[in-house]
Order: C-alpha cells, then structure tokens, then sequence
C-alpha cells in the first residue's frame, strides 16, 4: 500500500473513531432526554442494543487490558505510511487530541466501566420498545 493511501485510511480510520465516541458518549444524554421528553426515537430497541453492545465491547476491552482496535489499525497504518511520532496531518492531530488522553490505565477501566453501567441503567429507565 501507498504510504499516502496509508495514511488517508489512518486519518479516516480516525475520524470513524471519533464517530463512535461520539455515538457511545452522546447518546445516552439524548436517550435521558428523550425518555423524559417523550421522544419515540430513543425507544428504538436496535440502537439501544447496539449502544449498550459496544459500551460492554469497550469496558471489556479495558478490564482485559487491551486497545481498541480501531486505535491499533490506525498505528498499523499510520507506520505503514512511515509517519513518525511528530508528523501529523491536520485530522490527525486534531481528532487525536479530541480522542486520547494520559492518564493510568485504571482511570480508563473505572470510567468506562462505570459509563457501561449508566448506560445498562439507562435501558431500565428508558425502556425499548418491543
């Protein structure tokens, strides 16, 4: 592969995790809403699985100490691309200070963990529809 189509997939692959992010995070504030608003669209039984599927995939993940796999393709593509440390497109760089931060790994295990259980909590305030 072209390092230049390498590092176009990178800053795609990252633009798609941020999508997900911003998915996982965002929506449970909307269903919260939405339950209390009346709104029929947070009901829907196929993205409250899905919600609830891949906050359980993430918390997974971080109690077995591993990446997510989109951020291990993305480093795949991104040394595929021969990108150093230091030479970053603009996505790249922005998304990436939008989507990691440093801190121990415990503080990820516990906020997400507690995050997949506010929105397993949620399932029950919020009910799906049938």
């Amino acid at each position: 592969m072209a390092p230049t189509t390498a590092q176009w997939l990178a800053d795609a692959l990252l633009a798609l995790h941020v999508g997900v992010v911003l998915f996982v995070v965002g929506l449970l504030p909307l269903v919260l809403a939405g339950g209390a608003l009346g709104w029929r669209w947070v009901r829907h039984r196929g993205l409250r699985a899905t919600h609830l599927g891949l906050m359980l995939f993430i918390a997974a993940q971080a109690w077995l100490g591993q990446l997510c796999p989109l951020t291990v393709w993305e480093q795949q593509l991104r040394r595929m691309a021969g990108q150093g440390s230091y030479t970053q497109s603009f996505i790249e760089h922005w998304l990436s200070r939008l989507l990691y931060w440093e801190a121990p790994w415990w503080v990820f295990v516990a906020a997400y963990t507690a995050f997949a259980a506010l929105v397993a909590l949620a399932w029950w305030w919020v009910r799906p529809r049938r």
